[in-house]
């Protein structure tokens, strides 16, 4: 299993580019079960659950292939089968997002429950809701889903209990080949979704509203050929301004549009760091030890949850006492514990945390429980005195492309050492 391993103290500094967005990557490929033709994708990510995600279009039957390193070609005209089996998705929180587009165009979909972090159940009764609104049959046998609408989808008004994204998306994709109208009200509003709007637009959907609390489909026969660009990643552009932030560095990150982050960078201000944005860069420079600074998490346009425990990791080295409060989901304190291993002061109450910031935090062998956890541990690694030794790495896979070069490229001391080293170096 492969760590990463962090010489901290060193101060970053410098420019590097946001990759493609996992989390708008994601829904732009389940899209293609519902196109009529190759979609060409641009800016796509390498990333642990992309991967999953086009070995599930493989092995459906679909013509799945790179052009170069970030330009993929998705066929799924010749895909025959209409499931999601548990061994290619265990790994993988997404993979919900294929019910509805195989739903709408087999008439049936069979889909093992999601896998992935474990920072809370993230329960899809709101998608199975939805689409029995659609008029899906829907039962749930030894960890499957199995949805079937043997007459097809009818567009229905379904109001979402509480807002959630995947929901929105899935719901979404499956209205527009659905026969009439469908209205989704208190929808997610993420750039992520106004993305897969905007694509599936350009593939012939008629989809008004994206980008609001209430999201209107008319469904079509068919969706044309076309192309697909995944939005720049804005959990990653964070961490890495984060990064900056941590170690009293400047870094800039470009392609990348600051309106997405505009929660975030509200509080890095408030910091009393320098914030500076341009139509498709954002720059943050430390100007002297951050000062404690309250957030609670909210959907968007509030401060994502995805970026709670980076911000977390920042406020263990801030002046004075900051609260940080989760609304999203009820398990994602995780990385704390570890923190804390580090010297970091937190108390934990329920879905709070109260931190005492402190000058310093001491390096220590830390492991990550989730994506995000695993984030804000190189955070702290990287601000902290000494050595740190991530383990576990097998989570920031899955949403960092190359993490330890574009740190390193900022001046990091930043290694990722492979299982199979470790033995190498400890036989010897």
């Amino acid at each position: 299993m492969d760590k990463i391993i962090i010489q901290g103290g060193n101060v970053l500094s410098g420019t590097i580019e946001a990759s493609g967005a996992k989390n708008a990557a994601l829904p732009l490929l389940a899209a293609s079960i519902l196109v009529d033709g190759p979609v060409t994708y641009h800016r796509i990510p390498h990333l642990k659950d992309i991967s999953t995600m086009m070995t599930l279009l493989a092995w459906q039957g679909a013509d799945v292939a790179y052009d170069d390193q970030y330009c993929l070609h998705v066929d799924t005209r010749p895909a025959s089968k209409s499931e999601a089996p548990y061994e290619l998705v265990k790994t993988m929180r997404a993979s919900s997002l294929v019910l509805g587009p195989l739903l709408a165009r087999f008439g049936e979909a069979k889909v093992s429950l999601p896998g992935g972090c474990a920072i809370g159940a993230r329960p899809i009764d709101m998608h199975l809701k939805g689409l029995e609104a659609m008029g899906a049959e829907i039962e749930v046998e030894q960890g499957d889903i199995i949805a079937r609408a043997p007459n097809g989808l009818s567009g229905a008004h379904i109001v979402f209990d509480q807002v959630t994204v995947t929901g929105t998306e899935n719901l979404m994709m499956a209205a527009v080949l659905a026969k009439g109208v469908t209205v989704l009200d208190n929808a997610a509003r993420e750039p992520e979704i106004v993305n897969l709007a905007e694509s599936l637009r350009g593939l012939g959907a008629k989809i008004e509203g994206d980008g609001s609390n209430s999201i209107r489909i008319e469904g079509v026969d068919r969706l044309e050929s076309g192309e697909m660009t995944t939005i720049g990643d804005r959990i990653e552009a964070a961490t890495y301004l984060a990064a900056g932030l941590i170690t009293g560095g400047d870094v800039t990150v470009t392609q990348i549009d600051p309106s997405m982050l505009e929660a975030f960078l509200a509080r890095v201000r408030d910091t009393g760091a320098l914030v500076e944005t341009g139509e498709d860069y954002i720059r943050c420079k430390a100007q002297g030890r951050l000062k404690a600074v309250d957030i609670h998490t909210l959907p968007h346009p509030g401060f994502p949850t995805d970026l709670q425990a980076q911000f977390l990791a920042l406020m263990t080295l801030a002046d004075g006492t900051s609260v940080i409060r989760e609304t999203i989901f009820e398990n994602r304190f995780m990385h704390v514990q570890e923190l804390a291993r580090m010297g970091a002061r937190i108390r934990l109450d329920g879905n709070t945390a109260v931190v005492t910031g402190q000058e310093k935090i001491s390096g220590a062998p830390v492991m990550a429980t989730d994506l995000r956890a695993s984030a804000s541990l190189v955070l702290a690694g990287l601000a902290a005195t000494g050595e740190t030794t991530i383990s576990r790495v097998y989570h920031i896979d899955r949403g960092y492309e190359r993490i330890e070069e574009k740190l390193s490229r900022l001046g990091a001391r930043i290694e990722r050492h492979s299982a199979s080293e470790n033995w190498v170096q400890g036989a010897r």
